[in-house]
């Protein structure tokens, strides 16, 4: 795909906020309406990924997360894998980085892939 020109991205913006009203899961993907909308949305995501990357959350950002899904503490996680409550807060804080071991009981205690704690 060229490069999308902001003016292409907007003008795709504006016409995703027209068609959105109009196509639901009643129409059939090879109708004009929901064609136009996918091809509409696949340039603002071409330039949203262009633009607009999103980084890997950190070793931190998914720990916290994580919790937060979960709806468990940080002193509970400490229990679950054996490690001071005050450790996993430095794990949350970014003051340091988990042992290979302790991110490998992270990522079963919390279902975290071993590819995203690793950031890879």
């Amino acid at each position: 795909m060229e490069k999308i020109t902001k003016e292409q991205y907007e003008f795709a913006l504006e016409k995703i906020e027209e068609l959105l009203p109009v196509v639901d899961d009643n129409i059939p993907a090879n109708d004009k309406t929901a064609l136009e909308l996918s091809v509409m949305s696949d340039i603002v995501i071409a330039y949203e990924t262009a633009h607009y990357p999103i980084g890997k959350p950190s070793v931190s950002e998914l720990i916290e997360l994580s919790l937060e899904e979960k709806g468990i503490t940080q002193k509970e996680l400490a229990s679950s894998i054996g490690v001071s409550p005050s450790r996993i807060s430095d794990y949350i804080a970014g003051r340091s980085e988990p042992t290979l071991k302790i991110a490998r009981l992270l990522c079963m205690a919390l279902n975290i892939s071993p590819s995203a704690m690793l950031r890879v």
